[in-house]
């Protein structure tokens, strides 16, 4: 397999999937106004590939690129890893690492500590970015084909843009996805909920009685930085470091005049500002709940300085709307990445899945290694006092038997294991998802805990939990060949 440079942008990537027949070119000229946005998901519930426009209404000159995450599959080939997981490995290997003690050990200890120093970021003086600058005065954001996705959209929206910002405190480098509702040529709203890092960011600027906070929107570059990006990694590690780890090596950042450090094969820089003192509303915008969200609360207003880009620039814009989109194969991809960590922290989890039509924030479902009783419980406040995973309102936990990404298994748990009295948890009036369509109010709302487990005794009034039915071992292997051989050539039942 010929693997994908990570120094390489969005250009190589997309030359990268269509020389594996993983991308469509389209010729016909489309709008980036409901057109383009409608086009990507219907290919994406179609199972289709990653998609290219050649003509842009109204944006000549411009090309435009989606579905750019077809599959988890896709990613992990283009990063030239076999699992998601390795990637997280690779920090845990080196947390949990013990002292070395032979010769042996020592070199690998060495060995480890060397990969990570190629994992951290990398100064440069060049970016292939600085090929065309706007300027500010020029209203630059009317010249970028910006989407707008749904028909009540409150306007046209960057949708996958990678908003970069520093600790003013620390110095700490933070990246994340934001949408960011375009207001004219020259101002934008930067989408950032409380919780998120960039909103830490802004909290701490106004703290020190500052008057405004440098920021940087990226649009498109190497799939291991995009999806880094929208990684819920823990402050106060370095965004780039872990972009970094993603890609297999350090990210090549060149510094703006702003001061904030983006990476150098960025497709699209908009460098500029938002003071503390100017907040908007936005919306609507038809999210991934698959309703529009409408925020009652105010947003940083972002002033744009310049913009940089490559020549013939190729944008790059996500849609969201009723799963399963591109995004819910991020989603897939986060949770891979995460899962050992979350083990590392909760050692009797044995696997864990954010169910696709669960939109990730809304459901997980995670199976354990039962010993003691009330450990289900104590897993569900884990999760939910744990970074992202704090944000999800249901949890259901199952026994280690049960397969986490079978949901009929799953609802045979909870049919079969739960009584409401005893294994319900309901958690009301507390910090949830701010675009969750059904909390009370703005961030605010419950969780709801699930124990789908087979009871011990202590859990089950002295009783014994009854016993799973299990098939005689000597009539099963009598028994099976004998179907296998009889049904070989039937096709099967539409039972239901």
């Amino acid at each position: 397999m010929i693997l994908l440079n990570p120094l390489l942008g969005i250009k190589e990537y997309v030359e990268w999937l269509e020389e594996r027949e993983l991308l469509v070119r389209v010729k016909e000229p489309l709008s980036p106004i409901l057109e383009i946005p409608y086009f990507l998901r219907k290919v994406m519930y179609s199972s289709g590939p990653a998609v290219l426009f050649e003509s842009v209404k109204g944006f000549e000159g411009w090309r435009v690129c989606g579905n750019l995450f077809p599959s988890v599959f896709t990613i992990s080939s283009a990063l030239g890893i076999n699992s998601f997981e390795e990637i997280s490995e690779r920090l845990i290997s080196l947390i949990t690492h013990q002292q070395a003690q032979g010769i042996t050990e020592k070199i690998k200890a060495f060995s480890d500590a060397s990969k990570l120093l190629g994992y951290f970021p990398k100064k440069v003086n060049k970016a292939e970015f600085e090929e065309k600058v706007i300027e500010g005065k020029d209203n630059p954001l009317d010249k970028i084909p910006f989407f707008k996705t749904w028909p009540m959209d409150g306007g046209r929206y960057a949708t996958f843009p990678m908003v970069i910002t520093k600790d003013p405190a620390k110095g700490i480098i933070n990246m994340g996805v934001y949408r960011v509702m375009i207001v004219n040529g020259r101002k934008g709203i930067i989408h950032w909920q409380v919780h998120k890092r960039g909103a830490m960011a802004y909290s701490v600027t106004k703290e020190m009685k500052a008057k405004e906070m440098p920021v940087a929107i990226i649009i498109g570059s190497d799939p291991g930085t995009m999806i880094s990006a929208v990684s819920p990694v823990p402050y106060p590690i370095d965004k780039m470091l872990f972009a970094g780890m993603v890609r297999g090596r350090g990210v090549e950042l060149f510094e703006l005049d702003n001061g904030i450090p983006v990476p150098s094969n960025s497709e699209i820089v908009i460098e500029g500002s938002v003071r503390v003192d100017e907040l908007a509303s936005e919306g609507p915008f038809g999210d991934h709940w698959g309703y529009y969200d409408t925020p009652t609360e105010m947003y940083p207003v972002f002033t744009v300085e310049r913009v940089y880009m490559r020549e013939n620039p190729i944008y790059y814009g996500s849609v969201t709307g009723l799963p399963p989109l591109e995004d819910a194969v991020m989603g897939k991809i986060v949770e891979k990445m995460f899962k050992p960590f979350i083990k590392l922290l909760l050692p009797e989890v044995v696997d864990i899945s954010y169910p696709v039509y669960g939109i990730f924030q809304g459901m997980v479902v995670v199976s354990i290694k039962k010993r003691y009783p009330g450990q289900a419980k104590k897993v569900m406040n884990a999760l939910w006092g744990l970074a992202q995973s704090s944000l999800t309102k249901i949890v259901i936990v199952v026994d280690e038997d049960i397969d986490v990404n079978n949901l009929d298994k799953v609802i045979w748990a909870v049919s079969s294991n739960v009584e409401p009295q005893r294994d319900v948890v309901v958690i009301p009036y507390t910090h949830t998802d701010a675009l969750d369509p059904a909390s009370i109010s703005h961030s605010y709302g419950g969780k709801l805990g699930i124990d789908a487990t087979r009871k011990l005794p202590e859990e089950n009034f002295g009783r014994e939990w009854p016993k799973i039915v299990e098939d005689d071992k000597n009539v099963k292997e009598k028994i099976d060949p004998l179907v296998e051989k009889l049904l070989k050539s039937f096709k099967g039942l539409d039972r239901f």
